[in-house]
């Protein structure tokens, strides 16, 4: 008996297509949304995907830990470079925050 095989059979095999796999492969989706007067690309982030891996929310300059679901939020037109990761409730919650966050003199920039 061979072993079972996970490829199509086909190459014009109806399946997801590799933007449909970009979107989902975080186990979350996708939106643009409008904010500070530019449009945002906005992913929502599965905390099974975020494994042993931490990140600073830019809102509320606490650690995000590993495996907690967030949101990954970068201007519409910019690189990888400006991608910041928030809590959800953080990204909510932008509108009604003061844009100046008070860190502790020993608190790390990011």
């Amino acid at each position: 008996m061979s072993p079972r095989r996970n490829r199509p059979n086909a190459a014009g095999s109806p399946g997801r297509s590799a933007e449909d796999d970009r979107a989902g492969r975080y186990g979350g989706w996708q939106s643009t949304e409008s904010w500070q007067g530019e449009e945002w690309s906005v992913r929502h982030v599965a905390g099974a995907s975020a494994q042993s891996k931490t990140y600073r929310c830019p809102g509320c300059d606490q650690l995000i830990p590993s495996a907690v679901p967030h949101v990954v939020a970068w201007p519409e037109y910019s690189g990888v470079d400006d991608r910041r990761h928030w809590h959800k409730a953080c990204w909510n919650a932008k509108d009604r925050r003061t844009t100046r966050v008070q860190r502790s003199r020993n608190a790390p920039r990011f």
